[in-house]
């Protein structure tokens, strides 16, 4: 078992900046790749980014590329994301999620594990 808590949401205004954070705990954190979701009222849950276990092998959604940033620090058992430039459509719960290495990882269904969430508004 994997456990993953977020946290670092909250209220900031477009154009304003956050860093997610999300702690994990249970089974070997750095043997399994990494992402971040999120959901907005009324959509389904939408991939945003993911990294593999070594820290490379990035990927990102069009819509988040060259705002957002993924890191991880396996030393911390921790997975970072960096969002900058936030506009309101960012507005959405964001989820943690682990799963097993040698998946794509761009579809919540490979995920095992996820975190409860934390919200991100971004105000106009």
């Amino acid at each position: 078992q994997v456990q993953l808590v977020e946290s670092g949401g909250g209220l900031v205004q477009a154009g304003g900046s956050l860093r997610l954070a999300c702690a994990a705990s249970g089974r070997t954190f750095s043997n399994y790749l990494m992402g971040w979701f999120r959901q907005a009222p009324g959509k389904e849950r939408e991939f945003v980014a993911r990294i593999r276990w070594s820290g490379g092998g990035t990927g990102y959604a069009d819509s988040v590329k060259g705002r957002f940033t993924i890191s991880r620090d396996n030393a911390k058992n921790t997975v970072y994301l960096q969002m900058n430039s936030l506009k309101s459509e960012d507005t959405a719960v964001y989820y943690c999620a682990a799963a097993l290495p040698l998946r794509v990882g761009s579809r919540a269904s490979e995920y095992d594990y996820w975190g409860l969430g934390t919200q991100v508004t971004v105000s106009s």
